[in-house]
């Protein structure tokens, strides 16, 4: 394709430009605030006006593969898989994974986190932290995005108990009863906030 290289006189002033926006945001606006009536009065049921869902009244399905909220995965025995290499807090770009580690009572184990945080504040759920795991500890498979705390930033921070937590609570009731839950929550949460 060859590209054109000298714009006109009203392409270099963008009045034009300009016009067919406001004209494409002013109509769409319009057919939005006319089917959003319509709604209201009752009628145009199943045309729906925006693309817009009412959190958390209307669920939206999350595909397989959604990066939701961290879990640390954990043997049969209920040790967690973390071995404290590091790996995901260097490939971390928000620096927001926090290792402690510590020698293990038991010779086949070298070491083992004792102290694993995640600053949610800082973290950007990019899921570079389960790509560089190598022992599947780390997963971000919920199902679920990040909860709503109140306003204490140190609610925020989420240990290793918490995280270890997450996977036991995941096994027992599966995603499905997880998100019902915390749907659940979040309802209550907007009915009664502060509470």
């Amino acid at each position: 394709m060859k590209r054109r290289e000298e714009m006109t006189f009203l392409e270099r002033i963008y009045i034009l430009e300009v016009l067919r926006g406001i004209g494409i945001t002013g109509s769409r606006l319009l057919r939005n605030l006319f089917f959003h009536l319509l709604h209201l009065v009752g009628m145009a049921r199943g045309v729906r006006a925006a693309a817009s869902i009412q959190y958390p009244n209307e669920r939206r399905v999350y595909p397989s593969r959604f990066r939701g909220r961290h879990r640390l995965t954990l043997y049969a025995n209920g040790n967690v898989r973390c071995t404290s290499c590091f790996l995901c807090a260097t490939a971390c770009p928000a620096r927001c994974i926090y290792i402690e580690a510590v020698e293990a009572d038991d010779p086949h184990v070298e070491k083992f986190p004792h102290r694993y945080e995640i600053d949610t504040l800082l973290c950007i759920y990019c899921g570079y932290c389960v790509e560089a795991c190598p022992v599947d500890a780390i997963r971000m498979d919920t199902g679920l995005h990040p909860e709503v705390y109140p306003p204490d930033p140190r609610l925020f921070i989420e240990d290793k108990e918490t995280l270890m937590a997450r996977s036991r609570e995941l096994d027992d009731s599966g995603v499905d009863t997880l998100f019902e839950r915390h749907m659940k929550r979040m309802q209550d949460l907007e009915r009664r906030p502060g509470v």
